[in-house]
């Protein structure tokens, strides 16, 4: 049973940019090494291996070995990785997509870290980039209602759940909005449909709260996805509703003053026996300092203090970093 003082919080590498070796400049691990220490500076023992920083799939061998000696040299621990916006079933991309999530899984095992998140959502298009926010831009849509479309995320949901059953780790399925991970129906839907107690649900409901449009309850969301949660981003927005002018506003803020309960989301995640790592994320401003925030916000006012009767998940959870039955 996790409390508040051991719980694994880990930092998204997110605000950190592009640190990948075709486009770091210098030695790749002069710059992993750099932005690693700053990670540690800011009080975080735990790192999220976001792949908006390194690709981790695309890395060789040495490569990995390279940045494995750079967490070790910042005392960092990577207790999750998420490969980000290559959806599996993306109509051209798709295959490359799934290869390149077959080879995250393989880096993750080489490094001993106990669960990878991947998702549907796309590559941002020319419209969002051109946003302050790009989710006040349509991108992206599943085909809902496709069977073909559906069954093929499923399949190859399952063939990564299958590859990470057999590396030992826990595949996570992360909520985007308007795909097939876009509603909290559909998101156990597909779990469920996969089939395998490795593959679990990452409710990141800020992806889906954050629209620009009429959205589920937060709460709602969270009751029905986190049976099925075993890894969770965690990040807030305020949200300004004027029914009257048709009129919605959301700007990212931190945890405590966001829309999203977080003192009630977690009491949630523990009533539906979630134990898994938390990652913290942030877009905007200096992120790196509102995740630090967010980490304390959770460690120091919201986490369990107190022995408490977990629930029973409907998916396997992490136990110290590897999956466990």
């Amino acid at each position: 049973m996790l409390m508040s003082n051991d719980w694994p919080i880990a930092a998204a590498m997110l605000p950190m940019g592009d640190a990948h070796p075709a486009t770091g400049g210098a030695e790749p691990s002069i710059r992993w090494l750099a932005d690693l220490t700053e990670v540690g500076d800011a009080g975080f023992t735990r790192v999220d291996l976001t792949d908006s920083w390194v690709r981790y799939g695309d890395l060789s061998p040495a490569q990995a070995d390279e940045l494995a000696g750079c967490l070790t040299t910042t005392g960092l621990t990577a207790a999750s990785l998420s490969a980000i916006r290559r959806s599996v079933i993306d109509e051209e991309h798709g295959a490359d997509h799934l290869a390149y999530a077959h080879r995250c899984l393989e880096f993750a095992a080489r490094l001993g870290i106990g669960v990878v998140s991947v998702g549907l959502h796309r590559a941002l298009t020319d419209a969002q980039r051109a946003q302050l926010w790009f989710w006040t831009v349509d991108g992206h849509r599943d085909p809902f209602g496709d069977a073909e479309a559906w069954s093929l995320a499923v399949s190859r949901l399952r063939e990564l759940g299958r590859h990470a059953q057999d590396l030992g780790i826990l595949l996570s399925l992360e909520l985007y909005e308007h795909t097939f991970l876009g509603t909290a129906e559909s998101a156990v839907r597909l779990v469920e449909d996969i089939g395998l107690d490795v593959v679990g649900l990452n409710p990141d409901i800020g992806n889906l709260i954050r629209l620009h449009e009429p959205v589920e309850d937060w709460r709602a969301i969270a009751e029905a996805t986190m049976p099925y949660a075993n890894f969770w981003h965690v990040k807030n927005y305020t949200r300004d509703e004027d029914a009257a002018a048709g009129l919605i506003s959301t700007v990212p803020t931190s945890l405590e003053l966001g829309v999203i309960n977080y003192r009630e989301a977690v009491k949630i995640a523990l009533r539906s026996g979630f134990q898994g790592v938390i990652c913290v994320e942030h877009y905007g401003g200096d992120g790196l300092s509102v995740s630090a925030t967010n980490r304390d916000y959770l460690r120091d006012r919201v986490l369990p203090r107190r022995e408490y009767e977990a629930g029973r998940s409907r998916v396997r959870q992490p136990q110290h970093g590897r999956a466990a039955s």
